[in-house]
């Protein structure tokens, strides 16, 4: 799973096995550390449940949950469509969310794109 913040924004990529683990179990995490620490760590995860009426966010500290409808993760894992997307308004402002399927990148090669979704470009001609 690959993790990008940019502003008020958060992105969670995710590979195909990644996407078998989240239906499969309802939940895929990674965690990174900074320091020696225990403690200094964040963990992030994405989670389904039938529960969720849409794209949403868990602040548990020190981890970030992106949480999605059951129903929304299993049409989207058969789908051309890219992500699910989702805004949560909050003191600040509101906090954009994406979560995206990882696609293999056109300028690697295959031993580099493992573990990735096909790219939708693949083969087009400007």
């Amino acid at each position: 799973m690959k993790l990008r913040i940019l502003g008020n924004s958060l992105r969670v990529r995710i590979t195909p096995s990644e996407m078998r683990r989240l239906l499969e179990t309802g939940r895929i995490e990674e965690t990174v550390y900074f320091a020696a620490d225990e403690n200094a760590r964040l963990t992030y995860a994405v989670e389904h449940t039938s529960a969720a009426p849409a794209t949403t966010v868990r602040w548990e500290a020190p981890r970030v949950v992106v949480v999605i409808a059951s129903d929304e993760a299993r049409r989207w894992a058969v789908s051309a469509d890219v992500g699910l997307y989702g805004k949560v308004h909050t003191s600040h402002g509101v906090l954009e969310l994406a979560i995206e399927k990882d696609f293999a990148c056109l300028d690697k090669s295959d031993a580099e794109n493992v573990d990735t979704f096909p790219n939708p470009q693949r083969g087009i001609v400007c």
